[in-house]
């Protein structure tokens, strides 16, 4: 029983052991993308559509998205305008 856990474990530290370098590079850049790229644009689309209909608890989590995002969020600051149309004067 022993013998077959300690080959398990290293079969297990073999394999991580032969994972290409590339593959790991390109799964930190899909990562990082998706960190500071993909779901800050997300969260400031969700957040200029639905401002003013948002529930209590949906506003709550997706407060929480920004403070998880932050990085990316600030990427995305200067270039955004979030503000709201005023009313136009006839």
């Amino acid at each position: 029983m022993i013998f077959s856990i300690l080959i398990v474990c290293l079969i297990s530290f073999a394999l991580i052991g032969s994972v290409s370098p590339l593959i790991t590079l390109s799964l930190y850049v899909v990562l990082g993308g998706s960190y500071l790229l993909v779901v800050p644009l997300f969260l400031f689309y969700w957040m200029n559509n639905r401002w003013n209909i948002m529930g209590k608890l949906e506003r709550f989590f997706i407060y929480g998205l920004v403070f998880l995002f932050f990085p990316g969020m600030v990427l995305f600051a200067p270039f955004l305008n979030l503000r709201m149309n005023g009313k136009e004067e006839s």
